[in-house]
């Protein structure tokens, strides 16, 4: 019974995560920054330098790439566009040679004029590699924020109706069929609006 007990002991021990030292938080958190502030102008490097050679990133549209796919599609944002991401709340936990970071971050963005911001979930995997921190996954989650739905009379969903433009070569035109109203961006099938 003893040995049994000391080994109950001995395995939670072992397989809780260790508390990770605030100056190692802030750490990660300061790299994790970097990255994020390499974004807008495609630095590649910084991401390079972080990777793992067998990194996998996962987008916030789902699609999974590797190192080398990712790094290649890290490009500066385009002419008319501008932005930055903060963190806004972060969580790192170690066990061994192993951290995972949970992150929350609030990007604000410039597009065409139209000021634009965003919140994303992040999670990470890190492992510490030949004495230095690589990382081994990314997982990008968009954080979706439903609007309530409002019910709008006939005069005031045609108060919508109209072509609009969010610079010159950005044009949507929104119509009203029947008792809702549909947006169509140039080129591309109409979609329902909600109200």
């Amino acid at each position: 019974m003893f040995s049994f007990v000391v080994y109950a002991f001995l395995l939670a021990a072992v397989s809780k995560p260790a508390a990770m030292p605030a100056e190692l938080v802030q750490e990660f958190r300061q790299r994790d920054q970097a990255l994020l502030d390499a974004f807008a102008p495609g630095d590649v490097g910084v991401w390079d330098s972080a990777l793992a050679p067998n990194a996998i990133y996962v987008d916030e549209n789902g699609e999974i790439m590797s190192r080398a796919e990712f790094l290649k599609q890290l490009t500066p944002l385009p002419p008319g566009t501008s932005g930055n991401i903060t963190i806004s709340a972060y969580s790192a936990r170690q066990s061994g040679d192993v951290v995972t970071v949970v992150h929350t971050d609030d990007e604000a963005e410039f597009y065409h004029g139209q000021h634009l911001t965003a919140q994303y979930l992040m999670t990470e995997t890190w492992q510490r590699q030949d004495g230095s921190w690589k990382l081994l996954l990314v997982h990008a989650y968009s954080v979706l924020k439903e609007p309530r739905s409002v019910a709008l009379s006939s005069a005031e969903l045609d108060g919508y109706i109209g072509r609009y433009s969010a610079a010159p070569e950005l044009m949507y035109t929104i119509r009203r069929e029947g008792d809702h109203l549909v947006g169509v961006r140039e080129g591309r099938p109409a979609t329902p609006l909600e109200s």
